[in-house]
């Protein structure tokens, strides 16, 4: 665990650096995404692909349960962002 004592040692917690980087690169790949699609387009895209994405990498990997509620749930949150980029 990270302390003030030993300030480096937070480069020794791998799931910190891990988690870090992963957002490093997902601001970096929104930068991408912003500069070929218009805002209005691109965030509800991004966001409602990351919320699934999360949603199915804890069944695949946290043994969670993914019920009808959170089908249905992100089913409504394609379905608005289809509604969205459409119009």
């Amino acid at each position: 665990m990270p302390s003030f004592i030993d300030p480096w040692s937070v480069f020794s917690n791998w799931p910190l650096c891990l988690g870090v980087g992963l957002y490093g690169i997902a601001f970096v790949l929104y930068a991408v995404a912003l500069k070929q699609l218009p805002l209005n387009i691109a965030h509800p895209i991004l966001t409602s692909g990351s919320i699934a994405t999360v949603a199915l990498i804890s069944v695949l990997f946290f043994g969670e349960q993914f019920t009808m509620v959170n089908m249905l749930g992100i089913g409504f949150i394609f379905l608005g962002v289809t509604i969205l980029a459409t119009s």
